[in-house]
């Protein structure tokens, strides 16, 4: 979460959501160096030095993601530039169904929310960011914007990585 809207929470919810989002209890940090202790079920943060692959995903007020489905193979460590074409806020979030609906709940009670972590980029219209992820796991890896209302609108997408 950036510092302006964290300017806006009170002590209480900052701590509360700072500890829901495992953010503070695990020791997260944004800093993409691929630590073991960054381990998720779906892969950890990968080292740019090692994406041998960039993907590039639009996402747009028709909340969709192109593509909304990527293939890629176990061990992987893949470059995605994300591009926010719309007019409306949107993020790229990578994880596993249920911490992506737990997550949508956050975001249901501080909208404004806003990430730049190893996972997840948030974009305002125009903008441009990225997310490198090494997929350590073969199987499904689910990516969303969680932004109220654009989940249920479909905004979702899948990886597909290889065994």
């Amino acid at each position: 979460m950036k510092f302006s809207n964290i300017q806006s929470l009170g002590l209480g919810a900052l701590l509360a959501l700072m500890v829901s989002s495992g953010s503070w209890a695990a020791g997260a940090h944004s800093g993409g160096h691929g630590h073991a202790s960054d381990e998720t079920p779906y892969g950890k943060p990968g080292l740019a030095a090692k994406a041998r692959r960039t993907i590039e995903v639009e996402m747009s007020d028709n909340m969709r993601f192109t593509p909304s489905e990527i293939r890629a193979s176990k061990g992987e460590t893949i470059r995605f530039v994300i591009r926010n074409s719309g007019q409306l806020r949107h993020e790229f979030s990578l994880g596993t169904q249920q911490e992506l609906e737990e997550h949508y709940e956050q975001m249901k009670k501080f909208p404004d929310m806003v990430h730049d972590e190893p996972n997840k980029v948030s974009l305002e219209p125009g903008q441009q960011g990225e997310v490198i992820w090494q997929f350590t796991q073969g199987g499904k890896v689910d990516f969303a914007c969680l932004h109220v209302g654009h989940y249920e609108a479909g905004m979702k997408g899948l990886v597909r990585v290889g065994r």
